[in-house]
């Protein structure tokens, strides 16, 4: 990698410099600048005289968003990574409504440009890969995703055996419980504590069923955040390092390395 997309990727990927500390505070207040702009514009009651400056504001945030896009695509050794990585994906999120909005004419496609402009909003997930405590969190999520997967799959089972029971047991004595899937939605709704209340058994033997349902809700709950807690105690202990492979783009590094331990890339 030439010196300067060098000095330029420890700026923009990494956090562990005073410029890339620097860089990364600039971005998160021009993030939540623009997230403000988006919220304020959508009432029209606050500053109805002033449009012209979210136009203005608008635009500057999403030229200087698009100039970080493509900066980032051109340090990257391999910018195809980068553009379908889950951040160079919320990137492109960021820029391009703004843009659509210009090719989308007509006044009976006016809800489309709207919808579109709202789609800025993605902006805030821009702000995950400034905050370290969020990839601690991430990383506990994927390293226990096939807990939670089993344990959803468990879920699953059980709602759809108790919504069966219970279409069986209320159906002839209410018109809530007309069908199974009209049941399955109630489960998933007891079993979760909702509760909207919309659908509520009548008879003896379905009020039974539905009070050991909402005892299991409660026991339930617990379960996923247990293994999630687990694994974020986990990462939690490991050194957080914000040092960016320049080729695959990879993070988690330990601070003496001086290669990549995914692809062998010599970080500098």
């Amino acid at each position: 990698m030439k010196p300067l997309k060098r000095q330029l990727h420890e700026i923009i990927f990494e956090a562990d410099t005073k410029l890339g500390k620097r860089f990364d505070i600039f971005l998160i207040l021009l993030i939540l600048f623009s997230i403000v702009v988006v919220i304020v514009e959508s009432d029209e009651t606050i500053l109805p005289d002033h449009k012209g400056w979210f136009v203005i504001a608008e635009w500057t945030v999403t030229l200087i968003f698009t100039f970080e896009y493509f900066l980032r695509i051109w340090i990257v050794e391999k910018p195809r990574k980068y553009i379908f990585s889950f951040f160079g994906i919320i990137d492109l999120l960021a820029i391009l409504p703004t843009y659509l909005g210009l090719l989308v004419g007509g006044t009976q496609m006016l809800i489309v440009v709207r919808a579109l402009r709202l789609v800025r909003i993605f902006r805030v997930l821009k702000l995950t890969r400034y905050v370290k405590e969020a990839s601690v969190l991430w990383s506990a999520l994927v390293t226990s995703r096939s807990k939670i997967g089993v344990f959803l799959f468990v879920v699953l089972i059980l709602v759809t055996i108790l919504g069966t029971v219970m279409h069986i047991v209320e159906n002839p004595y209410n018109e809530g419980f007309r069908s199974i899937p009209q049941s399955l939605y109630w489960a998933i709704v007891t079993l979760t504590t909702v509760g909207y209340g919309d659908i509520a058994p009548v008879t003896v033997l379905g009020k039974f069923i539905a009070g050991f349902i909402m005892i299991t809700g409660y026991a339930i709950l617990a379960v996923p955040t247990g293994i999630v807690t687990s694994e974020l105690v986990k990462e939690s202990r490991k050194p957080i390092n914000t040092r960016v492979c320049p080729s695959c783009l990879e993070e988690g590094h330990d601070t003496e390395a001086a290669y990549c331990k995914y692809c062998g890339q010599h970080l500098g």
